[in-house]
């Protein structure tokens, strides 16, 4: 147990990141201990999106270093990534719009499990992995969308689906990139039950624009703007801390 606190789950040192002349990640630094519900909030521009880029894999930062448990995953793919316990969730959503919400969590399932290339044949009947893609549906709240095409399932359905999908390989770090964004305000509460009904054991990095999805969900929130963290806090610091509000807020 003792062990698990040395470092943190995952660490970002110095992260810089250049577009041409623009500089998008001015030497940011962060750290995300096991267990958490991190947020990471700013305003339009902050570096955010850039910075779940980079920790993705989806593009390589141009200094600094970013370890997943104490190891240094710079230069690994995402797929690499994937395999160490790293799952993204993009704010577009990412399923395969023909295939039935059963199949696009089977096909997850399927692409995490060890065995994948001698499982193609039984996919369709494979007990197992369909009784592991129910009872994900299941904690989604999508058994009755089971059988439906992807296409058919109302926003929400697919916003849900496309966590259930990222859930399939039990990530140890789960990056939510707008998990609300598009959610009516129902499904938007509904959203937040789940996320935060997910067990400790799967820690969460969650950019996020709705500040009380922030403060409801998150025990710690880091602050992006121009590309640096301005600040690093539980909630009630960040609420209360003057250059959040004038940067973030407007004041407010």
């Amino acid at each position: 147990m003792g062990g698990a606190s040395e470092h943190p789950l995952l660490e970002i040192r110095g992260a810089v990141k250049d577009f041409g002349g623009v500089r998008a990640l001015a030497g940011v630094d962060l750290a995300v201990r096991a267990g958490a519900r991190h947020a990471l909030i700013g305003p339009n521009g902050a570096g955010k999106t850039t910075l779940f880029h980079l920790l993705g894999g989806q593009l390589a930062p141009t200094r600094g270093r970013i370890f997943l448990d104490g190891t240094d995953i710079t230069a690994l793919p995402p797929e690499a990534r994937a395999r160490r316990g790293l799952a993204r969730s993009f704010q577009i959503v990412n399923c395969f719009p023909d295939a039935t919400a059963l199949e696009n969590v089977q096909l997850a399932l399927l692409a995490h499990h060890p065995a994948r290339h001698a499982w193609w044949r039984p996919l369709n009947g494979a007990g197992a992995l369909t009784a592991a893609a129910d009872a994900l549906l299941r904690q989604l709240g999508l058994t009755e969308w089971a059988g439906h095409p992807t296409r058919q399932l109302p926003y929400g359905g697919q916003r849900r689906l496309d966590l259930a999908v990222a859930l399939a390989g039990s990530p140890r770090l789960l990056l939510l990139d707008e998990p609300t964004a598009g959610l009516s305000p129902e499904e938007t509460t509904e959203m937040v039950t789940l996320l935060s009904a997910l067990p400790r054991e799967q820690t969460l990095l969650v950019i996020e624009h709705d500040m009380d999805v922030v403060f409801h969900l998150a025990d710690r929130v880091t602050v992006l703007a121009g590309g640096e963290v301005l600040a690093d806090g539980p909630p009630e610091a960040i609420r209360a801390d003057p250059a959040v509000q004038r940067a973030y807020f407007g004041g407010a």
